[in-house]
């Protein structure tokens, strides 16, 4: 068995994207993007899919001290007054956007992603919602959701976001074992995600997420055995096992360690399967990439009913065509269109205090790609190729799927081709067969490592 998934690796672990989008970012026609086009495009997909609602994707982007193994947009710093203007920033670009949208949009579904959105005081987060809420309306029951830091959610926090609706908490854990957290300079003590924990459930909060994060440094069989345990006593309801991606080209502060103190590539492996057998051994059900949850979650629901859905924010129940992303870095998917604010807090808050929309890059959706990104979230979300689907693609493409049922990553169930237990470590290797882009030659690292 060891040999045949040396096998697989050595076959499939190459760049691909993550697909929680499609085209990919770097896969974007720039040259087609213009703002004045972008702005009538928030109007017609407005117009077209606002009666669904619209989902807010919001980026905050502060850290009081840098995780080297993060991969995300983020400004370091001890100073706290930081967050006044950007929070003024992030109410004006919502009502900017509104003005596009020309009514109150419908607002049913919230993320806080970082950064560490628990850098900011509770104060600051209620003034920030209570700026949008005015510029919107709710919906019947909105999913609201935020990440926080073990280390710096408090109780205050918690609180005050429940009160304004939030009903869901992602705790980053990565790795409770000391050697790893030094490594990743993220030191929390299981105390910390402990208490944490508590506070949320006790005030009512409905869903609890750990991510935790395998393939880091000095990580090993045992160091997973310990977070696992940590994972047994607190049973969250939603678990992301997402694999570390090493791209320090990208990341500079992943050059902290060197490549020979990261598992090798079947280490990395074994540290995944070993992980997701203690997951399910405490009942958890795998669905989609690199996610779990308890049988009577929302989203293991959802995947059983065929209605799961998948956009910048990860795995949702909520199926909407319009997302829209508000600060630094965030991205906006509109269904026909795509746009990027800029990367720097700086370049960020100058163009909103000017009182124009933000973008700085972007696509134009083509019939094509609009075609092809259901195709790929379907494939993401349900774990299955449908003989309609496999219709649909070239002679090779075709073979490679041929191959992927001889290596064991699907196997045929009456017309349907679904992933199996092995193959869910190479679902992103699945969806690129439906991306033209993944079928010419590309620059490597462009994306993390499929595996």
């Amino acid at each position: 068995m060891t040999k045949k998934i040396d096998q697989l690796i050595s076959k499939y672990d190459r760049p691909i994207p993550r697909y929680t989008s499609y085209p990919s970012v770097p896969d974007w026609n720039l040259n087609s993007f213009k703002k004045e086009a972008w702005e009538e495009a928030i109007s017609v997909a407005y117009n077209k899919f606002g009666g669904e609602g619209i989902s807010l994707y919001i980026h905050l982007p502060y850290c009081e001290s840098l995780c080297t193994y993060c991969g995300c947009n983020t400004r370091i710093t001890v100073n706290h007054a930081v967050e006044t203007p950007y929070i003024e920033a992030i109410i004006k670009e919502f009502q900017l956007i509104k003005r596009r949208m020309g009514a109150k949009p419908l607002l049913k579904e919230i993320h806080l992603g970082g950064g560490t959105p628990t850098f900011f005081s509770p104060e600051n987060l209620a003034q920030m919602l209570n700026g949008i809420f005015d510029e919107a309306e709710l919906a019947d029951a909105p999913e609201f959701s935020f990440e926080g830091h073990p280390n710096n959610t408090t109780k205050e926090h918690l609180q005050t976001l429940y009160d304004l609706g939030f009903r869901r908490v992602s705790f980053g854990i990565q790795d409770s074992d000391v050697k790893v957290q030094k490594a990743i300079n993220r030191i929390q003590p299981d105390e910390a995600v402990i208490q944490v924990t508590v506070w949320a459930r006790a005030i009512g909060y409905t869903s609890v997420n750990f991510d935790l994060i395998y393939g880091l440094p000095f990580q090993t069989i045992q160091s997973i055995e310990k977070t696992m345990q940590l994972v047994d006593a607190l049973k969250p309801d939603r678990i992301a096992y997402y694999s570390y991606a090493h791209v320090p080209w990208k990341r500079p502060g992943q050059r902290a360690y060197n490549e020979k103190d990261l598992p090798s590539p079947r280490e990395k492996h074994e540290l995944n399967t070993y992980g997701q057998s203690k997951l399910q051994a405490m009942g958890y059900l795998a669905f989609g990439m690199d996610h779990f949850a308890l049988p009577a979650d929302d989203l293991t629901l959802a995947f059983s009913k065929g209605t799961l859905h998948r956009n910048f924010m990860g795995y949702t129940t909520n199926p909407g065509q319009l997302l829209i992303g508000l600060g630094v870095s965030a991205i906006s998917d509109i269904a026909i269109a795509y746009a990027q604010n800029p990367k720097t807090v700086e370049g960020y808050l100058e163009q909103v205090q000017q009182g124009v929309l933000p973008q700085m890059k972007g696509h134009m959706m083509t019939p094509q790609e609009i075609r092809v990104k259901q195709q790929i979230l379907t494939v993401a979300c349900e774990k299955q190729i449908s003989e309609e689907l496999m219709n649909t693609l070239p002679q090779d493409q075709l073979d490679i799927l041929d191959e992927m049922v001889l290596d064991g990553i699907l196997q045929v169930d009456n017309d349907v081709l679904k992933v199996t237990e092995v193959g869910t470590q190479f679902l992103r290797n699945v969806c690129a067969l439906f991306d033209p882009h993944q079928r010419h030659d590309r620059v490597q690292k462009t994306f993390s490592r499929a595996v």
